[in-house]
């Protein structure tokens, strides 16, 4: 009997499938469903991923690491899925309970804690590009685009089905009209760069639709389709005319903002507006008398900016427009009004004059005026109809080929049924009939690539490691049976990624220590078949709230619009559209909640490697360079911060240099500190307080230290 079942993990294991062995155009292909295979180690096994990465790793003579310490393993487990560090009164609680559930209740409790959606939320929001600004010279400020992430913070902490995160995103006006979070979520379509004052609005047009597509289908499907935007894909069956079938879903779009409202909040702010124009209608109408020459003039100017086609349209009334001239139309309509809106600054005279003086009457009526509704940026469509999608050839929009409607690439028509396109009353019905299709349960890449980019955040690395490259150009999934099980495991558990989280961090396979034996080196030297667990670097934004953490001064105020910490000394001079928020402890909330500025990324996090907001970023690379170092040993805001934390440590420890040293350690470093660190902690803070002559000054400098250790910077 023993011998059978020995016979049955061999075969198991040498009829496993290697990712290197797959052909190169395994994505697009059903996914299979495969069984957790047997394997020898049986009482390692916490659940089926084990099998799977145990099975690997018996074929070249491994086995999985010993567990990782509870200490150790409370801070990985916190870092992952709350972004912070333990406290000490958390880490004891963990390390003395002895309840065999004792992981699992702190699984079940960081999964339910607010700050898990802020975690999860950072790597969606490199994903789709999001920022708060447009970008290119004048990267004005987008005031509202903060609400799309909130949406999605508040999506991953209530757990909704994954593929309704998709629908909303790509279609929440048209499938879930009547839902206002809905509706936040299409302001995924808005994030692209936008150069608002261009005069080639046709180009400008196009790469915003290159934008939209590029990113839908590398943050969904995992490909790189952008590559046949001007030729037929030189690597996956992608070809060009794909590319544009695909682009057609979003010809239609239609950036617009809605109010945030209820309708009889609506209906209340309309009455008194009328009330408001009733009786300021005279004294109006004088004021546009006055400010009509200079701000024709303007307008004037600015219109003839555009070629004469363009301007044209500017004398069409909007209900005579074509759908392409109304998406040109809006952006001329921004541009000359613009122009026209702060005509005072050109006034010079008795015309300035009579111009201020009846603006100070206007004054007296603005207690009637209502205030104004929070707006929503939204995504709809221009229309019912949308404007033709063409072939471009060579990618160039002034080379327009044949003609194409909306489809899904060829490659997956196989495996995937065609959602039909049914137009509605105000909209076409495109994006609703592409988000049904990406959320097929049998879809071959959007549960797949999910489930990786989950994988990735605990591991460091996905099963696939080129996340948003499946193709033949990306990585093979070095585990591609366990790949497939989570996709249909998630989709058949209703598409819960709190579900897929949680059958990740449970297992043997995460719960290793980081520990490398010399055969693991030998064997497996890149940890390509998670012989141990890797040793991350916390991500930038964990970095900054765990020394706000640690020091006591964290906010962990959630939501509402984006804050503005204080910048460095070399940089706050010259920086613009960065106005640093008055209250000091909204400066302390989370890194998440940081204005993302296309021109301007806050220093600590830009320089720990957060992505530029400009394109998609799929997943972050840990580098070590100099001015890391530089900053964390100089700038002055980590000065304060290590200020803050000794303040902290001198009111819970008092002025013992051991207790010092404890609570240090502990608050930190999640332990205690050995005995030759405490007694060389303890002679660096007798020498710096006689150099000093202040005990503060002594601990600063400790603090500092600690917070600067490879230790405090990395997640075992």
């Amino acid at each position: 009997m023993r011998w059978l079942l020995l016979t049955a993990c061999l075969l198991c294991v040498s009829f496993a499938v290697r990712g290197d062995e797959l052909p190169a155009d395994w994505a697009f292909k059903p996914r299979s469903n495969p069984t957790p295979p047997v394997v020898r180690d049986v009482e390692s096994v916490r659940n089926p991923i084990d099998r799977f990465v145990i099975a690997r790793l018996e074929a070249i003579g491994l086995r999985l690491a010993s567990p990782a310490e509870r200490a150790t393993l409370i801070r990985r487990l916190s870092f992952d899925l709350v972004g912070l560090p333990p406290t000490p009164q958390e880490i004891e609680a963990f390390v003395h309970d002895r309840s065999p559930d004792a992981y699992e209740k702190l699984v079940a409790r960081l999964l339910k804690s607010p700050q898990f959606g802020e975690r999860q939320a950072t790597q969606w929001l490199d994903l789709v590009r999001y920022a708060e600004s447009d970008g290119f010279k004048a990267d004005d400020a987008r005031p509202n685009a903060w609400r799309y992430r909130d949406y999605v913070i508040e999506s991953f902490n209530r757990d909704k089905p994954y593929d309704r995160f998709v629908q909303e995103q790509i279609a929440g006006d048209e499938l879930f009209p009547n839902d206002i979070n809905a509706l936040v979520a299409t302001g995924f379509l808005r994030h692209w760069p936008d150069e608002y004052n261009a005069v080639n609005l046709e180009q400008r047009r196009q790469e915003i639709l290159n934008d939209i597509t590029d990113t839908t289908s590398a943050a969904f499907l995992g490909l790189t389709a952008g590559c046949a935007k001007c030729h037929d894909h030189k690597y996956d069956p992608i070809p060009q005319k794909d590319y544009y079938r695909l682009q057609a879903f979003f010809a239609a779009y239609w950036p617009t903002e809605t109010p945030l409202a209820s309708p009889s909040e609506i209906e209340a702010a309309k009455q008194r507006r009328l009330e408001w124009e009733k009786q300021t209608a005279e004294l109006r109408q004088k004021i546009a008398e006055v400010e009509k020459p200079f701000r024709e003039s303007a307008q004037r100017k600015q219109r003839g900016r555009f070629v004469e086609e363009y301007q044209a349209i500017l004398d069409i009334p909007m209900e005579k427009r074509t759908p392409m001239q109304k998406q040109i139309g809006a952006m001329i309509d921004k541009q000359v009004h613009a122009a026209g809106t702060d005509v005072g600054k050109t006034m010079k005279g008795p015309a300035k004059d009579q111009w201020q003086a009846m603006m100070k009457q206007m004054e007296q009526f603005d207690r009637l005026k209502p205030p104004k509704l929070p707006a929503l940026p939204i995504c709809t469509d221009v229309g019912p109809e949308a404007p033709k999608t063409h072939l471009l050839k060579r990618g160039n929009w002034r080379t327009p080929g044949e003609e194409v409607a909306p489809g899904y690439p060829t490659a997956l028509a196989s495996a995937t049924p065609q959602a039909a396109v049914k137009p509605l009353t105000a909209t076409t019905g495109r994006r609703a009939a592409l988000a049904k299709w990406l959320t097929q349960p049998e879809h071959p890449l959007t549960a797949r690539v999910i489930v990786n980019r989950v994988w990735q955040s605990h591991f460091g690395k996905g099963i696939v490691g080129t996340p948003s490259d499946f193709g033949s150009q990306g990585d093979r999934p070095t585990h591609p049976e366990l790949l497939d099980w989570l996709a249909n495991e998630f989709v058949r558990n209703g598409w819960n990624l709190k579900w897929l989280h949680r059958t990740i961090v449970t297992s043997a396979t995460y719960m290793q220590s980081s520990f490398a034996s010399s055969e693991a080196l030998k064997a497996d030297p890149d940890n390509r078949w998670y012989s141990r667990m890797t040793r991350r670097r916390v991500e930038a934004e964990s970095l900054r709230d765990a020394m706000l953490s640690v020091s006591g001064q964290l906010n962990l105020k959630a939501g509402g619009p984006s804050i503005f910490p204080e910048l460095p000394d070399e940089i706050k001079k010259s920086a613009k559209n960065w106005p640093t928020s008055a209250d000091a402890s909204d400066r302390n909330r989370r890194s998440v909640y940081i204005a993302v500025r296309r021109n301007l990324r806050y220093p600590l996090l830009a320089i720990f490697d957060a992505p530029d907001a400009n394109e998609t970023c799929a997943r972050r690379f840990a580098t070590t360079t100099a001015p890391q170092a530089l900053m964390l040993l100089n700038d002055r805001l980590i000065l304060e911060m290590a200020e803050a934390f000794a303040k902290r440590v001198l009111h819970e420890a008092g002025t013992d240099h051991g207790e010092i040293i404890s609570r240090t350690f502990t608050l930190a470093l999640g332990r205690s500190p050995s005995d030759v660190e405490r007694s060389t902690m303890h002679r660096f803070l007798q020498e710096s307080r006689a150099k000093t002559g202040r005990m503060d000054a002594a601990v600063t400098d400790f603090c500092h230290a600690v917070l600067n250790l490879n230790e405090f910077l990395f997640v075992d």
